[in-house]
């Protein structure tokens, strides 16, 4: 057995030691009949991209198929929302909104420090690595429209800085933040006075530290903390994965904490793109929880790269647009849930990235 397989297997053991720890669903429209059935609309942003990963615009109603539990709903608006459409092109597309829209990125980053004494194989170098070139990203490829946070997680959640569009500050953030440097903390004389933040809806002080003693927490907490800010927020979760393996050594979903996180990403519009920091070549079974976490909530896992910045390229390419469908949906009165969705699009050569469901 290689070293580098063994230093894998020796990770996933010590992390079942460890504390392992978009789109909305829109109110806008809700009637009661005989107190019976409660009917809502239902928002989904989705992406559609071609084989290259470039976005498709000009979609309409009739390019998608949406269904819940099998079944099909009808659509009653397609529109399109972009970073990067300039504003006289926009104007002339039909169904694509003619201001450009604020773009949310989220960089949160489990500290791999926690497990590096007990294993071969050097992450914090390959997280390191992860902050330097996320810094170069912030610093070149930022559209005036981006909004970007970063938050850090070592047995709770730490915050480097609330939303800005400093990039600067953004570099630095991400460079201490994937160093385990000490965060700002979440204290009133922290917070913002104007512009979206993450910062005015987390727990203060010391609450948030007793609030996100597992990783499930922390993502629940951030998808929260965000879900005030209208639009998709694109969480770039930075890391090797969490959860636990069964007897076999392969990964298992942990029911005690993967699914309420999950419907709380997915409720607050927060889409995730994992990228993996183990070394370009390696396997390790926690890859699983990491592919699973991009599909339910509607983003892309990175698992075999040499650079970050190629991963950074391609999901700040695929994220200058997506589309918002609007639906109607009917729930028992006085229920509640989890609604699973299914996205497609009719154009099978399209690659369609959806949330799984929402809460109602």
């Amino acid at each position: 057995m290689s070293k580098l397989k063994t230093s894998f297997i020796t990770l996933c053991a010590l992390l079942l030691l460890a504390p392992v720890a978009f789109a909305q669903e829109a109110r806008s429209s809700e009637t009661e009949f005989g107190d019976e059935v409660e009917v809502s609309e239902v928002l989904l942003d989705v992406i559609v991209t071609n084989k290259d990963g470039q976005v498709i615009v000009g979609l309409g109603p009739e390019d998608f198929r949406v269904t819940e539990d099998g079944e099909a709903v009808e659509l009653q608006s397609v529109r399109f929302y972009s970073s990067s459409v300039p504003q006289e092109a926009a104007a002339e597309m039909e169904g694509v909104d003619p201001v450009p829209e604020d773009r949310y990125f989220i960089f949160f980053v489990d500290d791999q420090r926690k497990n590096q004494a007990s294993v071969g194989v050097n992450l914090v170098q390959r997280q390191m690595q992860a902050g330097r070139d996320a810094a170069e990203w912030a610093e070149r490829n930022l559209a005036p429209a981006d909004w970007v946070a970063v938050v850090g997680y070592d047995r709770s959640l730490k915050v480097y800085t609330d939303f800005t569009r400093d990039q600067g500050l953004i570099a630095k953030a991400v460079k201490d933040a994937t160093a385990g440097r000490q965060g700002m903390g979440n204290w009133p004389s922290r917070q913002k006075d104007e512009g979206p933040s993450l910062l005015d809806d987390l727990p203060q002080g010391k609450a948030l530290t007793k609030a996100t003693t597992r990783v499930y927490s922390a993502l629940t907490e951030v998808a929260e903390a965000a879900g005030d800010i209208t639009g998709r927020k694109n969480l770039i979760y930075l890391g090797l994965g969490f959860g636990r393996l069964n007897r076999f050594g392969a990964y298992d979903e942990d029911e005690r904490y993967y699914p309420d996180m999950i419907h709380a990403i997915n409720d607050n519009n927060v889409a995730v793109y994992p990228l993996d920091v183990s070394p370009s070549g390696a396997s390790h079974p926690f890859e699983s929880a990491l592919t699973n976490l991009a599909e339910d909530t509607g983003g892309r896992y990175f698992p075999f790269f040499s650079s970050f910045n190629t991963p950074l390229a391609e999901i700040t390419q695929e994220t200058n647009g997506y589309y918002l469908l609007s639906y109607r949906a009917s729930h028992p009165a006085g229920e509640e849930g989890f609604q699973r969705v299914k996205v497609e699009a009719t154009n099978g050569e399209f690659k369609v990235r959806a949330r799984r469901g929402y809460e109602f």
